[in-house]
Formats: structure tokens, sequence, C-alpha cells
């Protein structure tokens, strides 16, 4: 299972699924998302943004949705008993670490993490929607069809 909201997908999350789908025989991408918050993409759309850019190459890897419940209830639900979450360095390792231990005491679920590629350690969801509504170029950062998905719904005048 690697979770996540996912609005959008970056290369480093696509980076990390990949990686994921080599090492389990099935990796199922839950989008984690709640309807009463406005993403920049609905569910659906982050959906086939993801399998956009893992693309055809990654046949092991299924995109699920999922509001308002805990993380150990999809895993239960979907016979899941392994997360995978990417780690872009110490920061997302002090935040990710005690929810790791939180779902391990409510159902046992172990997490696993993959040091993500240090080429990607600078690239977050939040930061790319903001360099592109400043007009910062994403190209690199996230699949050309996210970049210009992007870029249709917020503006901004990335280069393109």
């Amino acid at each position: 299972m690697c979770p996540g909201s996912f609005d959008p997908v970056t290369v480093g999350h696509a980076d990390v699924i990949a990686r994921a789908s080599r090492i389990y025989d099935e990796v199922v991408v839950a989008i984690l998302h709640n309807p009463a918050k406005t993403g920049t993409f609905t569910a659906d759309q982050r959906r086939e943004l993801i399998l956009d850019a893992l693309g055809a190459e990654v046949t092991n890897v299924r995109v699920e949705l999922f509001a308002n419940t805990l993380l150990v209830d999809v895993c239960r639900e979907l016979d899941a008993d392994v997360v995978v979450k990417g780690l872009r360095g110490g920061t997302d390792f002090a935040y990710e670490l005690p929810m790791a231990l939180m779902n391990r005491h409510l159902t046992g679920l172990e997490t696993v993490f993959l040091p993500g590629d240090p080429r990607f350690e600078h690239i977050s969801s939040s930061l790319v929607k903001e360099v592109a509504r400043f007009g910062g170029d994403i190209t690199g950062l996230v699949t050309d069809r996210v970049r210009d998905e992007l870029l249709a719904r917020i503006g901004g005048e990335a280069q393109r």
C-alpha cells in the first residue's frame, strides 16, 4: 500500500511507487481524500494522473480512492499488510514515524520506508503548486500532463 493525497502526483511519488512495484507482487496506491475539502484535482483526476505518470510498463499497480477513513482500515479492507512510504529526508522521517508507530499499535500494520531518489528530494506537491502559481517552471518536477493540467487549473506562466 502506497498511501497519499497525490495532489498532484510528482516524479518523486511515481519513482517510489514504481520502485515498490519491483519489490512487491502488487501495489495499491491509496488516494486518501477528504470530500469536504477542495483539492486542486478531484480524486478521480488524481487516479488518472498517477496511472499516466507510471506508464504502461508498471502493470502490478492499481489505484483506489478512499475518503474519511483511517489507513489501517483501508489496509484491513484490502488485506494489505505493509505500507510503503517514500522519504526525502529527516523531516519526512520525523513526520512519518509517529504515524507508522500508531498504525502498528492499532493493528500491527508495518511500514517500510524507501529513501527517495536524491534527484527528487526537493519536490513536494505543495511546492510544485506554489511554484506554478507564481509562474515558475515546474517542468521535470511532474509529468508534462500534470504540468499542463495544473497550469490550466491554477494559472501561472511556467515555461513549457
